[in-house]
């Protein structure tokens, strides 16, 4: 079922909500019907070759040409994404990250250029950070296409780390990584504190097994899952029949993939 606003949701005019995606269609726009939810933003993107069936009536579809690669998604993100965003913010989301809690939501977040999940395998202060779910100024955006910004793959590696020193040296401005934390949850961060969160491997203690499993159900491509196969099956032993669908898993993870292998040889 669709979920319905509810009228006390927050509201951020000032953000656009934003999708950008040729894969996990369902599992995407769940994620954007999640956040919409709880939030009234100034709009919500979903940018897709695809053509759903149901649709919520505040996404609106932005058809693109079919992204055949994460350095594609990397490259429509850095140069593309920011023609069409005419707020001064905008959150980006994916399948497997969105709005856990809007009351967890701090208006300082708006004060910042850059915030996504931190990372805490860098330890130089360049560790804000992830942006499968992230925050970015509108500001950031432009800078991102600019000839000095060194395009990298991925993006947000490229601005977070390889562009972060330029980038401040224009005047921008990344979150500290306790605001990071405390607005997203991927490697460092507890998501029972969090705004949002990001990662297929958070999604059963984020969201509960059983409805990360009806997410995964209808996943087209599972290369993210695939990658964190043995912190989900851990996380999924409480689950009903936790057995037969760890086995499922562990099919589409590590069998599929040797079997599609040999065809192929």
């Amino acid at each position: 079922m669709m979920p319905s606003a509810r009228n006390d949701r927050l509201a951020l005019p000032q953000v656009t909500l934003c999708a950008v995606t040729s894969v996990n269609l369902s599992a995407t726009i769940r994620a954007l019907e999640v956040s919409l939810e709880q939030i009234a933003f100034g709009q919500c993107l979903l940018f897709t070759d695809a053509r759903p069936e149901r649709l919520h009536p505040s996404i609106r579809i932005v058809p693109v040409d079919r992204l055949t690669s994460s350095a594609a998604y990397s490259q429509f993100l850095l140069n593309r994404l920011v023609d069409y965003v005419t707020t001064s913010h905008c959150l980006v989301a994916q399948w497997d990250g969105h709005v856990l809690d809007a009351t967890r939501w701090q208006s300082e977040f708006l004060e910042y250029d850059y915030i996504g999940a931190s990372w805490p395998q860098f330890d130089d202060g360049h560790d804000v950070g992830n942006g499968g779910f992230s925050l970015r100024s509108r500001r950031l955006m432009e800078l991102c296409r600019a000839p000095d910004f060194e395009q990298a793959h991925p993006e947000d590696l490229a601005i977070g780390r390889t562009n972060r020193a330029w980038l401040e040296a224009q005047g921008l401005r990344f979150a500290p990584r306790e605001l990071a934390d405390a607005f997203s949850a991927e490697r460092r961060a507890d998501v029972r504190r969090t705004f949002g969160y990001h990662g297929a491997f958070r999604m059963p203690d984020a969201i509960g097994p059983e409805r990360f499993w009806d997410v995964y159900k209808d996943l087209d491509d599972i290369g993210t899952v695939r990658h964190d196969f043995f912190s989900i099956a851990r996380d999924m032993w409480p689950m009903r029949n936790a057995l037969a669908r760890i086995s499922r898993l562990a099919a589409d993870c590590l069998l599929l993939p040797l079997r599609r292998k040999a065809r192929k040889s």
